[in-house]
């Protein structure tokens, strides 16, 4: 088609298709109902980073057997067997797969905290670097709460921050979609 047809500026003024729009309101109405019932949220979340943990150590194992020498065979097969076993920790004991997980978040969200406030502190002179700090504050709070609630809030905070997550990547999604193509980056 060419750029004059009526139809082509049409899309191009409205944004394109309403395949985006489509997903994103998807991924609200799940990230909705993730906030609703956490605990199945984290259930969910649980078994599906047991799989990934199978599927990469298979995948990990197999790649292993096509390397060429034997220091990179070994170490290959060791981390595949790693995943591999910890696919099946996860799968087999999902409450407690659920805990770990949580523990790993929290420890990141703190870890991402604290990166934030020394990149705060070495673009000061930036335009808005007081949000760069504002987040990095937060997240050494959040993070301090997850440790201090751990493992009591392992039940329901994996599930919730799944949810959130669902949320905002929908409503991004539709913003960014419906958006007028003149006003997109």
């Amino acid at each position: 088609m060419r750029a004059t047809d009526p139809e082509v500026r049409d899309r191009e003024r409205t944004g394109g298709s309403g395949i985006g729009i489509v997903l994103g309101v998807l991924l609200v109405i799940l990230g909705l109902i993730a906030i609703a019932r956490p605990l199945y949220a984290t259930i969910a979340s649980t078994v599906v980073f047991g799989w990934l943990f199978i599927f990469a150590g298979i995948a990990q194992i197999v790649y292993a057997f096509r390397s060429h020498g034997v220091g990179q065979i070994i170490w290959k097969l060791v981390l595949g067997v790693l995943y591999l076993g910890a696919g099946i920790v996860v799968l087999s004991n999902v409450l407690g797969g659920a805990i770990a997980l949580t523990l790993i978040l929290g420890i990141t969200i703190f870890v991402e905290g604290v990166i934030q406030v020394i990149l705060a502190f070495e673009i000061r002179p930036a335009r808005n670097w007081g949000w760069v700090l504002l987040g990095g504050i937060l997240g050494i709070i959040l993070g301090i709460f997850i440790w201090s609630e751990w493992p009591f809030n392992a039940i329901w905070l994996l599930g919730l921050w799944v949810g959130i997550n669902l949320l905002s990547d929908g409503i991004w999604m539709i913003t960014i979609t419906s958006a007028p193509r003149s006003t997109q980056p």
